[in-house]
């Protein structure tokens, strides 16, 4: 499978060349996503492509849109390449299974990640103070346990550099105070909803993040949906609280850049090939335990 680490649509306007996306416009009112097959960790893009990558976040994201459209509306409306406007619909072998023609909406300035458990850098936050996101929790909690109830703890939005987290309030003084509040609960109905889909089918999400829009004064969920690049994805057959747990996500590539010597700026270290490998394998495991497909099934749809 071909590597896409970056798409070249003659005739098309670019508008952003993110981390993972590419962001064409397509007119006033729609943009056309397309994930492509780069990989970010600690915010730097690494060299090498993680095959068949874009394609899993797409599809993945497809899967939580249908599945939530009853909570919160959001900006999907086709993965299909033929239903895309020109010149878009003349470039199937680089967009197939990885673009979504999308509603165009103005971005809210703030992640919305909801946690379910302890872990990453809330457990680092919790050995150190006892708290998580500033907000006292119970003593004598493990890295990994269950939260009490999944918390919501937003963070500003990084056009460059790290992400910082906010309190609530913060937040609330960053956009309207009343739409925070809507934010907040939806992003944790959409938490749960996740959970409700995910475990039956022997996955825990331990975390995810969410991004809004709003389109004509409408709230909608944008960008990608509990994918294994915004949420902790761990195998509920393995879980052990106590101790970091193995992931169907991109913590499997953070943690091999942990075990070297590098300051976490550009440029990065090479990924090598044992590395890129067990990656994607990772990523199409996901995508076949909650979708139900395989990188085949998608390519050779009609």
């Amino acid at each position: 499978m071909d590597v896409v680490l970056q798409t070249q649509i003659e005739g098309a306007r670019l508008l952003n060349r993110g981390k993972v996306r590419d962001i064409y416009e397509v007119d006033a009112g729609h943009l056309l996503l397309v994930a492509t097959d780069r990989i970010s960790a600690f915010d730097v893009v690494m060299n090498e492509g993680i095959p068949g990558k874009g394609i899993v976040l797409t599809q993945i994201s497809k899967f939580w849109f249908e599945q939530t459209r009853d909570i919160v509306p959001n900006h999907f409306i086709t993965d299909n390449v033929a239903e895309f406007p020109g010149p878009f619909n003349q470039y199937p072998e680089q967009l197939k299974g990885r673009a979504m023609l999308v509603r165009r909406t103005k971005p809210l300035p703030v992640e919305c990640i909801v946690r379910g458990y302890l872990a990453g850098s809330g457990w680092k936050e919790y050995k150190k103070s006892g708290t998580l996101h500033g907000t006292p929790l119970p003593p004598g909690l493990r890295e990994s346990d269950k939260l009490p109830e999944p918390m919501f703890t937003p963070s500003t939005k990084a056009e460059s550099g790290h992400d910082v987290n906010i309190s609530f309030d913060e937040m609330k003084q960053i956009i309207d105070p009343e739409l925070a509040e809507t934010v907040k609960d939806i992003s944790i109905r959409l938490y749960k909803r996740g959970q409700e889909i995910a475990e039956p089918k022997g996955i825990i999400i331990a975390d995810t993040k969410f991004e809004f829009g709003l389109k004509d004064g409408e709230l909608l969920l944008i960008d990608e949906v509990l994918t294994p690049d915004s949420s902790r994805f761990w195998p509920r057959e393995t879980y052990e609280p106590g101790k970091s747990q193995p992931s169907l996500d991109k913590q499997y590539v953070r943690d091999y850049l942990e075990s070297l010597d590098w300051n976490k700026q550009p440029p990065p270290p090479p990924l090598p090939e044992e590395i890129v490998k067990n990656t994607s394998l990772k990523y199409q495991e996901i995508l076949k335990i909650l979708v139900g497909k395989t990188l085949d099934d998608i390519l050779g749809d009609a």
